[in-house]
């Protein structure tokens, strides 16, 4: 496998077999191919087993602090290495990057989340916070906060972003709704509402592209 990968790259692996070359790392004593798929089938992907909570990972038989420490570890660095391609260009011309960066922070959450992304006056990402946790279907957004601390950040633009857990990334009404109540609040500052992303498993739903702002 390790030839495979260092020769052909990524795509020569299956997803069970990059779990065996992560896990082999941390553990070299044991046949980590059932792990790697006992895995696979409790948490049902790839990115669902790297994103999923440390006490979670060691309820699967032959998983230790050890080897969930590793896989959290790439999980860490995928994060990172994305959001460094998203900060590196202005938004409008790496929405790609920007995209890519939001589905791995959020896609595969089990609650839903809401992040405030904070642009300069040249449309670069500067921040990235999480306002609010909330539960698998409900998240409490306050835009007199939101706004506020946009300001405290010195944004000149935001982009709002937040996940459902369900999977469908189709906006409700209420979440329309406090999308305008935002926008109205953060104009009256001079702060443009660039886009309000939803992140879903498998997509995503920009209000911008949507008409929704």
């Amino acid at each position: 496998m390790r030839e495979r990968l260092l020769g052909r790259g990524s795509e020569a692996l299956e997803d069970y077999e990059l779990l065996e070359v992560m896990l082999f790392s941390a553990n070299t004593r044991v046949d980590t191919k059932p792990i790697a798929k006992r895995l696979l089938k409790t948490f049902g992907s790839l990115g669902g087993v790297l994103t999923s909570d440390p006490g979670r990972l060691t309820q699967v038989d032959g998983m230790g602090e050890v080897s969930a420490a590793a896989l959290k570890a790439v999980e860490a660095t995928s994060r990172r290495r994305l959001r460094e391609e998203a900060v590196e260009r202005p938004v409008i011309s790496s929405w790609g990057r920007l995209l890519a960066y939001c589905r791995a922070q959020l896609a595969h959450e089990t609650v839903e989340n809401f992040h405030l992304l904070i642009l300069d006056t040249r449309n670069y990402l500067i921040a990235d916070e999480r306002q609010q946790r909330g539960t698998i279907n409900h998240t409490a957004v306050y835009p007199r906060e939101v706004v506020k601390r946009a300001l405290e950040l010195g944004a000149a633009a935001v982009i709002l972003v937040h996940n459902h857990p369900s999977g469908d990334p189709a906006p409700s009404k209420a979440g329309i709704a406090m999308t305008k109540d935002i926008q109205e609040a953060a104009s009256r500052l001079g702060i443009q509402v660039y886009d309000h992303i939803i992140i879903g498993r498998n997509g995503y739903t920009s209000f911008k592209s949507q008409g929704l702002l």
